[in-house]
């Protein structure tokens, strides 16, 4: 298998852990109210490390910006018992792909 060298990711399983511990935390003492910041945190991760053609991404969504989203997106869930998640997957990484840029 060739490896890209358009796109590069050079994250570690350190930070990755450590980010991923306190997206756990922030969530689950907020009884998921908080996802929406875990969710930011990962993507900030995740752009930090990611290079396409040698230029370093930057995720620029905050939690504050996605939580009217976010429970809009669970009445709807529940009203629907779950059927309106083929709805928000991708109304969220759309979300996501429009809050992303590259860092300048």
């Amino acid at each position: 298998m060739v490896k890209s060298k358009n796109f590069i990711f050079d994250g570690g399983a350190a930070t990755y852990f450590g980010t991923g511990i306190l997206a756990f935390l922030i969530t689950a003492f907020t009884a998921g109210l908080g996802y929406p910041w875990a969710l930011c945190l990962f993507q900030k991760l995740k752009a930090k490390h990611t290079y396409i053609d040698g230029r370093r991404l930057k995720f620029t969504g905050g939690g504050f910006s996605l939580i009217g989203l976010w429970i809009k997106w669970m009445i709807f869930l529940i009203i629907t018992l779950g059927i309106y998640s083929f709805w928000l997957i991708p109304s969220l990484q759309q979300w996501i792909t429009e809050h992303t840029d590259f860092d300048e």
